[in-house]
């Protein structure tokens, strides 16, 4: 129970200092305006660092059902832990969000761009596409489970891998070199929980003039992640064998 309490402690934190920092830039009437792309990229990227360091020791610091699934499918995480890791990596990412708006109550209050208040809960593409979409989650998503797996030194034979707290800078690097090289395109999710537990969240709370919770775009940031997980396991079977 103690690695479920982390998972949902560390995609928490997650969502709280990761959407934080995009509604510090897009939100009216906060003092972060002027940050910018890099801004929001370096701001995920030190999220990332604070999230899987606080969890990495207790839970592995999945906090990506991609993730997740991708050790399963390698056969280095045990496939019955695996609901309880989605579920609370989802239930963490709905209470970070949540907290992301009690911060910025007074900013939304008086914020009418209603795909900027979308976007600091979930992603929305910069050209709408949904096969190309769909592709560029896959990719963005491949490349970072891949290059997990190393940052992990899993090896073939071994029961087990993890990431471990040492870990978190060398992720955070990755997950920040994703976001400027590969995040223009749909604001690089790369992670099912990031996205649609803040997306539920957008569609319950009542925030003034939110507008749509584009649930059509939806199922993109969660089964190209998935997909895209789960082959970079498959690559890295067939590299490892």
């Amino acid at each position: 129970m103690i690695a479920y309490l982390f998972e949902f402690i560390g995609t928490a934190f997650l969502i709280l200092l990761g959407n934080g920092i995009v509604a510090n830039v897009v939100l009216k009437g906060t003092k972060g305006s002027d940050a910018g792309w890099v801004g929001i990229t370096i701001g995920w990227g030190v999220a990332v660092f604070v999230a899987v360091f606080v969890s990495a020791d207790h839970s592995g610091a999945h906090l990506n059902p991609a993730v997740t699934l991708g050790f399963a499918t390698a056969g280095k995480f045990e496939w019955n832990l695996v609901p309880g890791y989605l579920l609370f990596q989802f239930l963490g990412a709905m209470v970070g969000s949540t907290l992301v708006w009690l911060t910025y109550k007074k900013q939304y209050e008086i914020t009418e761009n209603q795909e900027g208040i979308l976007n600091t809960f979930a992603n929305t593409p910069a050209i709408r596409s949904p096969f190309w979409n769909f592709l560029t989650e896959f990719i963005a998503t491949f490349a970072f489970v891949l290059a997990i797996f190393y940052i992990a030194g899993g090896q073939v034979g071994e029961d087990t891998i993890s990431l471990g707290s040492l870990d978190a800078l060398p992720v955070a690097l990755l997950v920040l070199a994703i976001g400027i090289s590969l995040g223009g395109p749909t604001g690089y999710a790369i992670n099912p929980a990031r996205d649609l537990g803040p997306r539920i969240m957008h569609a319950i709370l009542p925030i003034k003039q939110k507008g749509s919770s584009h649930w059509y775009y939806a199922w993109i940031p969660v089964v190209g992640p998935i997909a895209g997980g789960i082959v970079a396991a498959l690559v890295y079977m067939l590299i490892k064998s």
